[in-house]
């Protein structure tokens, strides 16, 4: 049995201030609606490198202490894994700017099943 295995690792980072969310509108056709900004972990990169770059690329904010509170992998048709590490946090700076990733903007997160969501991203909120 083969012990290694291709793989792809990506992230996500809930950023809340009290009982507001941010959220990213994503404009990827492959996966588009509502999600928390994320991307790829880049090869070098540290797993808490990768989430506060990508988070900085798409809201021009720094997060602070990105806290891992979940993990969502699964094995793709050529039997490699996708893994999304998904992080939280509250400790945040700079001016919220869009992306060509997406609009992002703050929400309550009562209000987040008003909107469409990215396809699995109900999923991955329940391990938050």
């Amino acid at each position: 049995m083969e012990r290694s295995v291709a793989a792809t690792f990506t992230n996500m980072c809930m950023i809340y201030n009290g009982d507001e969310i941010l959220v990213q509108d994503r404009l990827d056709e492959k996966w588009p609606g509502i999600s928390f900004p994320g991307g790829h972990v880049e090869n070098g990169e540290s797993f808490t490198e990768s989430v506060i770059r990508e988070v900085y690329e798409e809201t021009g904010l720094t997060v602070e202490h990105p806290v891992l509170c979940g993990i969502k992998q699964w094995q793709n048709e050529d039997l490699s894994r996708y893994v999304v590490l998904l992080y939280k946090t509250n400790k945040f700076k700079g001016n919220l700017a869009s992306s060509n990733e997406g609009k992002v903007f703050w929400i309550k997160r009562n209000d987040l099943y008003n909107y469409k969501l990215a396809k699995d991203f109900e999923e991955m909120l329940s391990l938050r």
